[in-house]
């Protein structure tokens, strides 16, 4: 097993997720089996319990692990499927240590940080570095671990303790170091600096842990003398300073980080079995990349939700929306509405802001309403879904934005005025959305309906399975504490409709919701069949892609739907009661 650990320096959010996943996509195109950890400093836990504003989106996986935003990263670039246990905290290893010290594991030692909760973290990453993480149940080759924070905060020391004693552990040969560190360039000079890497990186070798590559983040390409610079004074050859400057989109990354030479250093530092030949993956990563600088055509979806001030909150949205846009070759363009913005409240209030996210809501070519927690902005949201729905614009609701679009349709089609969430009133009359068995109101740490489930399709019209390329299940991933309870019915109700639930609107574009998370399973080269029905239907494309069996024009190379892998023993039945 070869380690690769990346850490960062001088600020967080530098990109060490982006560097770490661009890495071990390089590897898999090589022919290596990869996986990915992610550490976290936080005692948290998980991820479960953040605030979309607190630590960007909460991922989840298809064990229901809730964990950081950066292993969604790692999903979409490496096309493999991790667990929980990919995401260590100070938390779990803590609780792991104190429940083998209650348990009497240590034989009446002092338990202390060193050696037991470093010789804990070290375990926990050689236990998890042999975790299948590809359909073909291989063991990985390569493991990329990717510790958060920056070095030097007090929370990281155990961990940058842990890996000083790993890398005698396992030996050289099988370890290696990247540091990622920021290059800035006042705006006042022009000047690339280089002093905060040389703190950086001595502070670094100060710990016990000597960086085999810099990756120096910067806004323009590093200048050769700059880049000497900081190979002289890091202790390191020039080859091994690498400059990742901003680019158009992030899928130029794992390209600039090959085009410096990291494979031949790789293959030299850890004796890696790699072939030099032309590797295929990331050909399609350079056409990706192509295409997304070449789009001329736009389309735009007016995103509808409560976190709008931080585009982390909705990443794998984002993403989603990202990858099928791209797929039709069209620049996408999201506008971000704070649904309480669109309340008659704030024309009380805050009459421009209200103004303007009408605005913004009615010149958008689709209508998106993502998942959340919580009353705030619900009744906006509603709004937003009455308007596309009379409207006609293509609308997409996921989780939260099903169970209001069900809401909406029950409030303003079926004439029950009161109809809502038990969540938000539990006196209604017409409980549409209910609590699950699953909901614990007492604890807040994964008491949901968290990971992959199994959603039947029992209508052979609807769009959306259609999309699925006709499949007659999915398995999606799921995080909700209420469901459907539609018409009084008691089964679980996974997807809304508008074609299947009313004759009377069948002339609606497109207008969906999903209980499940599909943004979570969508990837670069295989978008989400709900995302990307959307797009089609925003950009005016969706009946003819139907009408052509589901099939994209030849100059699109993305017709690989997305499916998910093995079956989960629960199933959902989707069965709509007739209205008459």
């Amino acid at each position: 097993m070869k380690y690769i650990l990346v850490t960062g320096g001088v600020i967080s959010g530098i990109g060490k997720g982006i560097i770490a996943s661009s890495v071990g996509t390089i590897l898999k195109s090589c022919g290596l089996h990869v996986t990915a950890i992610k550490i976290d400093p936080y005692i948290n836990i998980d991820a479960g319990t953040f605030s979309p504003y607190e630590h960007g989106e909460v991922f989840v996986l298809d064990d229901g692990g809730e964990v950081d935003l950066d292993l969604g990263n790692y999903e979409r670039f490496l096309d493999i499927r991790l667990t929980r246990d990919n995401n260590l905290t100070t938390g779990k290893i803590y609780q792991s240590v104190i429940n083998k010290e209650r348990r009497g594991d240590y034989l009446g030692k002092t338990v202390q940080v060193v050696p037991h909760i470093t010789d804990a973290i070290q375990e926990w990453v050689m236990r998890q570095a042999k975790v299948s993480v590809d359909d073909d149940g291989i063991e990985p080759e390569v493991c990329v671990i990717e510790l958060g924070g920056t070095v030097g905060d007090i929370e990281s020391m155990p961990f940058i303790e842990a890996f000083r004693q790993f890398q005698f552990k396992v030996k050289r040969e099988n370890f290696c170091n990247i540091h990622v560190s920021l290059v800035p360039q006042p705006n006042s000079t022009g000047e690339q600096k280089t002093k905060p890497t040389q703190n950086s990186v001595r502070e670094l070798r100060g710990l016990g842990l000597s960086p085999d590559l810099i990756v120096c983040r910067c806004s323009t390409p590093l200048d050769t003398a700059v880049k000497e610079k900081i190979s002289m004074f890091c202790h390191v050859e020039p080859e091994q300073v690498i400059c990742i400057h901003d680019v158009s989109s992030i899928y130029r990354v794992p390209l600039l980080l090959e085009d410096q030479g990291i494979v031949d250093y790789f293959c030299r530092r850890l004796d890696l079995p790699i072939e030099m030949r032309p590797r295929k993956m990331l050909t399609k990563w350079k056409e990706i990349s192509d295409r997304s600088d070449r789009l001329l055509e736009q389309t735009s979806i007016a995103l509808v939700g409560k976190y709008t001030k931080l585009s982390d909150s909705y990443a794998s949205v984002i993403k989603a929306l990202e990858h099928s846009a791209l797929a039709i070759n069209y620049k996408l363009e999201v506008k971000y509405i704070d649904s309480a913005d669109l309340e008659p409240a704030a024309l009380q209030e805050e009459p421009v802001k209200y103004h303007e996210a009408w605005q913004k809501l009615c010149s958008a070519d689709g209508v998106l309403v993502p998942g959340g927690f919580g009353v705030r902005g619900t009744e906006g949201k509603i709004q937003a879904i009455n308007w596309a729905r009379r409207q006609k614009k293509p609308f997409l609701g996921v989780c939260l934005g099903m169970q209001l679009a069900v809401c909406e349709f029950a409030r303003n089609v079926l004439g029950w005025e009161d109809a809502n969430s038990t969540e938000f009133d539990p006196e209604t009359k017409h409980p549409v959305v209910i609590e699950m068995p699953e909901h614990n109101p007492g604890q807040m740490g994964g008491t949901m309906r968290l990971g992959k489930r199994r959603t039947l399709f029992k209508s052979t019209s609807s769009f959306l399975r259609k999309l699925y390329g006709d499949a007659e299940y999915v398995d999606e991933r799921h995080r909700h504490r209420f469901e459907v309870r539609f018409f009084c019915v008691f089964f679980r109700i996974e997807v809304f409709d508008l074609w299947l639930v009313s004759s009377v609107t069948t002339d609606h574009p497109y207008f969906v919701g999903v209980q499940y998370h599909p943004e979570f399973t969508s990837r670069p080269i295989k978008p989400s069949p709900p995302y990307f029905g959307l797009l089609l239907a925003a950009s005016g494309k969706l009946q003819n892609y139907l009408q052509k069996g589901c099939r994209l024009s030849p100059r699109d190379t993305y017709s690989d739907r997305s499916g998910s892998s093995s079956p989960d023993s629960e199933i959902s039945e989707i069965k709509f009661p007739s209205l008459s």
